[in-house]
């Protein structure tokens, strides 16, 4: 059975972590799907270069945030916020390929 991330999260968002990097945070309705999408490990360095189109050398980190039911994936930015070309100088809008996210749980 097919799990979407959206029905067992309360927050999935992205936001500038300096204007080099983006972080997406991940926050879950109760411990049972955190603990479940962690168990399972469907939130991995794959999944982040494949939906967000990175090279692994370009993933910081993918973190597990236990007391907080919530997981933190940051990235580099491909182009740095307020360059040309840029098009999201705070970050907010590029969590979109996670809000489509089905796992088998």
């Amino acid at each position: 059975m097919k799990t979407k991330l959206n029905d067992i999260t309360e927050v999935i968002r992205s936001k500038n972590a300096g204007p080099y990097e983006l972080t997406f945070d991940i926050m879950f309705r109760d411990y049972d799907g955190f603990e479940r999408v962690c168990k399972a490990g469907v939130i991995n360095e794959q999944l982040v270069c494949d939906i967000f189109k990175v090279q692994r050398e370009d993933i910081i980190g993918i973190v597990e945030f236990h007391p907080a039911k919530a997981m933190k994936i940051t990235i580099k930015r491909p182009i740095p916020s307020g360059n040309l070309g840029e098009t999201d100088v705070y970050g907010a809008q590029q969590h979109a390929p996670l809000l489509g996210l089905e796992f088998d749980l």
